[in-house]
């Protein structure tokens, strides 16, 4: 007897949704089990501090997304049931820093347009410097991209990047760029850059990825976020991130895909080395193909009674990155920086480049509250308005170095014995916002109102957020490409015939890009 054709997917990511849309308007029957009473995972939005006041919850930029495979299969589709993107044309982020030695402050800014950028460095040869970087990466793009859209254990995908590599050019023209690739952002801006700008524009930038700039991937990560937005700014969803997710529902629901919410998948069941459906809080779903968009700890440790011992010790092992926290303000007017030229920057970084963003990242891994954080400040209000009541603003403070359980303070001041309680989230907030002061007085006294999610937080809002890390695990090289999540399951494709793991914690990793979702709904189409 055939196993039955309906395709389950577990959790409702952005990964979930493409295979589900791109699979259901394949027409093939699709099931999505979701545990929670809403579509979207870590995409979500809503007035979370005062009524009038949009925030995206977790995710909130776009750029992945706009840019990848899914939005050229999806993007029609999404936009003609309500998605719209607000952009900018102009500034897309900037960082800014106190200067180590004048105590002075260093402002640098990214422009779509990557030659402006490029001719704001005043160090000589910067200019060129920055424009070489992107013309590197231009000739080697259908390598990267192609990379991370391929199986990289899929003999054919690899020969086929491989060629295409060999055509363009000499052996050690590409050996070059594989070096490159590989080394850490801050040896890769060291080898090129004489000046501070390009770091401390850019090194920020590679937390989005789970990396720091001291990790290894960084010399290809930083060149390939820099190129992304210079081609597709920093787009976020008009009304707030849920509306995606309603684009996707919808969709969905025209296409006949079967939703399940507040629905628990206890068990994925196996007959003969091959699935045959899942046992849910709800009812026992039959299904031949599973996509099971979980963690590895998830799938190996408890959905999967027959899971090879190998991965089983392997999903043990696996490491979850460091945790990040939020802290959402509606604010009585928008942020009025010393620089007024970031008054309409949608993101801004507060950091000095690899040296802070560094220093925060080691204080961090060693489980203590960073002295001097990164701070990522989100200006959504300034690319949508509707965010927001008139005269007003919302802003998006996230914090990408901090531990999950911490063990102590580097400045010594804030006491952490209770872990993550509303005591010591109000302190480090007050932390956070002294640091902005620094950049945009003023800020502080037009607080109206603050919801603050501690990594603490994050692993109850979602389950995949293992210790409170967003990005689904480490994205270190041992971690990452052909190897994520480990080698004894660093392909999609399970064990078990019929099972497919997708999500961050595989390849081609975290992001809003849905590319492990499309990548196996490709496969299965």
């Amino acid at each position: 007897m055939e196993p039955p054709e309906e395709i389950a997917i577990i959790g409702s990511g952005i990964n979930s949704l493409v295979a589900a849309a791109e699979l259901a308007l394949a027409g093939k029957r699709v099931c999505i089990i979701e545990r929670r009473d809403r579509l979207g995972g870590f995409i979500h939005s809503s007035e979370r501090t005062l009524p009038g006041f949009i925030h995206d919850t977790f995710s909130s930029w776009h750029p992945l997304f706009v840019s990848g495979a899914a939005y050229k299969v999806l993007g029609q589709e999404l936009h003609a049931r309500g998605l719209e993107y607000c952009n900018s044309e102009s500034a897309v982020t900037a960082s800014v820093a106190a200067d180590p030695g004048t105590g002075e402050h260093r402002v640098v800014i990214a422009y779509r347009d990557p030659q402006l950028t490029a001719s704001t460095m005043k160090t000589p040869g910067d200019n060129e410097a920055y424009q070489a970087m992107l013309a590197d990466l231009g000739r080697n793009a259908d390598t990267v991209f192609g990379a991370f859209g391929a199986e990289l254990r899929s003999l054919k995908d690899v020969a086929k990047i491989a060629f295409s590599a060999l055509r363009r050019g000499k052996i050690k023209d590409n050996e070059a760029f594989l070096r490159d690739s590989v080394m850490s952002g801050r040896n890769y801006l060291r080898s090129r850059f004489r000046g501070w700008e390009t770091d401390q524009l850019w090194s920020p930038w590679l937390l989005h990825a789970g990396l720091g700039p001291d990790q290894a991937t960084g010399g290809v990560m930083l060149p390939v976020m820099a190129m992304s937005m210079h081609t597709f700014g920093l787009p976020v969803v008009k009304g707030g991130s849920s509306n995606i997710v309603s684009a996707f529902e919808s969709l969905l629901k025209d296409s006949g895909v079967r939703i399940m919410l507040d629905t628990d998948v206890e068990k994925i069941l196996v007959n003969a080395g091959r699935v045959v459906g899942l046992q849910t809080s709800q009812e026992t779903v039959n299904a031949g193909t599973v996509l099971a968009n979980v963690s590895p700890q998830a799938l190996y440790g408890s959905l999967l009674d027959e899971a090879p011992p190998q991965a089983v010790a392997a999903a043990e092992r696996y490491q979850n990155g460091r945790g990040a926290m939020q802290i959402h303000l509606a604010l009585d007017k928008p942020v009025e920086w010393l620089d007024s030229r970031l008054n309409s920057v949608p993101l801004v970084h507060l950091s000095s480049g690899s040296d802070s963003t560094g220093v925060a990242c080691a204080q961090a891994e060693a489980g203590l509250l960073p002295t001097d954080p990164t701070v990522v400040v989100g200006q959504q209000s300034v690319l949508d308005p509707s965010r927001a009541p008139e005269g007003k603003a919302t802003l998006w403070l996230q914090l990408q170095e901090v531990p999950f359980s911490p063990v102590g303070d580097a400045a010594g001041l804030l006491p952490v014995e209770a872990g993550w309680s509303e005591d010591l989230k109000l302190h480090f907030m007050e932390r956070i916002l002294e640091k902005l002061e620094r950049f945009a007085p003023g800020t502080r006294t037009s607080v109206l109102a603050w919801d603050i999610l501690a990594p603490t937080d994050l692993l109850r809002e979602n389950v995949n957020a293992v210790k409170g890390d967003p990005y689904g695990g480490s994205a270190e090289l041992f971690q990452n490409l052909l190897w994520r999540p480990f080698p004894q399951a660093a392909n999609h494709k399970t064990a078990i015939k019929g099972l497919w793991h997708i999500g961050a914690s595989t390849h081609p990793g975290p992001g809003l890009s849905g590319g492990s979702g499309h990548m196996i709904a490709q496969k299965l189409i």
